[in-house]
């Protein structure tokens, strides 16, 4: 069981800012699954993995191909209250579910 956390590193994001939109996103994602694939995730550790993506468009595409799968998954739009414009796309939480599942969809972007 795992979650990957998709980070867009086309921004220029402070570390705090980054920090703050891949907690989003975990919660987000968290959020979109049932509770047993929640509990079964937390009793294995919770892993989460932060991977790199390249922009919006990308973003947009892997949380449809998470959803078309019924992956848990959840778009972080920005606040625009600090460093981006409101409605800005950050983020995207995928899972938690098996590592297998989830790889399907993120296995292909390189580490944060």
């Amino acid at each position: 069981m795992k979650q990957v956390i998709v980070l867009r590193t086309d921004l220029d994001m402070s570390r705090g800012k980054l920090v703050a939109q891949a907690c989003h996103a975990s919660l987000g994602a968290y959020r979109n699954v049932d509770e047993s694939v929640r509990s079964q995730w937390e009793a294995e550790g919770a892993t989460k993995i932060a991977v790199k993506a390249t922009g919006e468009d990308q973003i947009m595409e892997l949380f449809k191909q998470a959803r078309s799968m019924n992956i848990g998954a959840y778009v972080v739009k920005d606040a625009g209250e600090t460093e981006l414009s409101p409605g800005t796309v950050t983020a995207l939480g995928v899972g938690p579910d098996t590592g297998e599942t989830v790889d399907k969809v993120t296995k292909e972007l390189p580490l944060l």
